[in-house]
Formats: C-alpha cells, sequence, structure tokens
C-alpha cells in the first residue's frame, strides 16, 4: 500500500464510519478501484484505521466521555452492555466475517437492500402516541442490550454499523438524534475492540517495517479530521432530511456495482 492509497481509504473511512451508507462496504469498493492487494497489512490497516473515527467521538463528545460522575458511570455501562453481543459474534464468526469483507457482491446487494429500508425508516417510528427517549441517561440496560444486538447485522458488509444502530435506537423508542448520537458512542468501545484485537495479531507487522507504521498513523490523523466534520454534517442534514436521502444514495450505488459486476468488470482484487 502506498502512502496515497492509504490517504484516500482514510478519506473514505472518515466520510462513512458515522453516515447510515457502510465505511466498510466503501473501503471495499474503494481498494477494488484502487487495485490494492489484499494483503496481511492492507486487511490490517481497513480495521485499524477506524481508530481515528473513535477519537473524533471522544473529542466531540468529550464531556461525556472524560468527565467523571454517577451518570457517567451508567452511561459506560450502558455502553459495555449494548457492545457485549457484537464482541461475542464477531469473537465466534471472524473468519466468515472476514471473507465476506473481500465480497463487493455482497457489498452490492446489501447497499441496495439497506438503502429501500432506509427510504421508509422515517415513517416507521413517527407515531405521535409514543413517547420517545429525549435524553441518553433514559435508556434502560435492556435497551442498549437490544441496541448491541443490532449492532451485530452490521457485520456483514454494506449493511452499516450506523444505520443498524439508529434504526434499533428507533426502534427501542429512542428520538432520530438521541438514536444517532448513542449510535456514535457505541463506536467507541465497538471500534476499539475491533482494532485492539487487530493491532494485537498484527504487531509484528507493524513493528517490523516502520513504513506500515507511518502509513497507518497519517491514515489515521486524515481519518480523525474528516470524521470530525462528517459527524457534525451529519447530524445537521439527519435533522433536515431525515433518512430518505441516504436511501437513494444507497440505491444508487449498490445498482452501480452489481451493474459492474454483472457486465464483467473486476471489484475483487
Amino acid at each position: 500500500m502506498e502512502l496515497w492509497q492509504a490517504i484516500i481509504i482514510a478519506i473514505v473511512e472518515g466520510l462513512t464510519e458515522f453516515l447510515p451508507v457502510s465505511s466498510t462496504g466503501h473501503m471495499v469498493i474503494t481498494s477494488a478501484l484502487l487495485k490494492l492487494n489484499k494483503d496481511e497489512f492492507t486487511k490490517l490497516f481497513e480495521v485499524c484505521i477506524q481508530l481515528g473515527a473513535i477519537l473524533a467521538v471522544v473529542v466531540l463528545y468529550w464531556k461525556k466521555f472524560l468527565v467523571f460522575d454517577k451518570n457517567r458511570v451508567n452511561f459506560y455501562i450502558k455502553l459495555v452492555v449494548a457492545v457485549l453481543p457484537a464482541l461475542i459474534v464477531g469473537y465466534l464468526f471472524a473468519d466468515k466475517i472476514d471473507a465476506l469483507l473481500e465480497s463487493p457482491l455482497v457489498v452490492g446487494i446489501t447497499l441496495l437492500v439497506g438503502g429501500v429500508i432506509l427510504l421508509f425508516v422515517d415513517n416507521w417510528f413517527t407515531s405521535p402516541a409514543t413517547k420517545k427517549i429525549e435524553k441518553d441517561e433514559d435508556i434502560s440496560l435492556f435497551k442498549a442490550l437490544r441496541i448491541g444486538f443490532w449492532q451485530c447485522v452490521a457485520m456483514i458488509p454494506g449493511v452499516s454499523r450506523s444505520a443498524a444502530t439508529i434504526i434499533g435506537g428507533m426502534q427501542q423508542k429512542l428520538t432520530r438524534n438521541v438514536a444517532a448520537e448513542f449510535s456514535f458512542f457505541l463506536a467507541v468501545p465497538t471500534m476499539a475492540a475491533a482494532t485492539g484485537y487487530k493491532l494485537l495479531k498484527g504487531r509484528e507487522l507493524l513493528m517490523s517495517n516502520t513504513d506500515n507504521l507511518k502509513i497507518l498513523l497519517i491514515g489515521n490523523v486524515v481519518a480523525f479530521v474528516v470524521a470530525m466534520i462528517a459527524i457534525k454534517f451529519f447530524i445537521t442534514a439527519l435533522q433536515k432530511y431525515g433518512f430518505r436521502v441516504w436511501g437513494y444514495y444507497r440505491i444508487v450505488v449498490g445498482i452501480a456495482i452489481l451493474v459492474a459486476i454483472g457486465l464483467g468488470y473486476k471489484l475483487s482484487v
């Protein structure tokens, strides 16, 4: 992987990690378009680049993570409970998940199907008679756990962790904005665990090649800056447009991928 390729992947990660469009799916397609060799470092990079996005959430919501009081203890307990399903499923099916990460066909299908679903999400959760949860402090442990199970669906590339957890949050009676913010918060332990596990497995690969380490560090800085901008943009866009615009985007990209595959274009490496 060249540095310029790493920067492009990092920009894609930062832009898409917190949008309901699947950062993993976009990185799979971007890697294919860049004709990246799927060696061990590339696979490690595409997971560990999430560290920059994690730090963007912590910086933007630093009071949630770094100001310690009784409410923060409850906040951390909810995140731990919510992340457990993904940790268990990810550990049990790690090899199958890694195999799916190399399939543009899976990405195209899930982007398309997920896009159709997003066209209707806003209408599904607009019942005025239902009392909505307007603060994350009011999310119960049981609701947090249920949202955590929704997150497991996003292990299929193209589904989108953000979309799955936000929809899961809205299904648990959270307002759209609270569901989006809780999705951001839940990303921190989820991606920290995935990144930490990948770094632990690939530590020798990084330590034996300083160029790889430099590329990973620069990539994370780029992902951090871009993710900061993307998070602020997404909250504003979600308030103004809802999910429909992201549904149309996913449908267009999904169809384009499937058509390209059908015409014989090689989107895997």
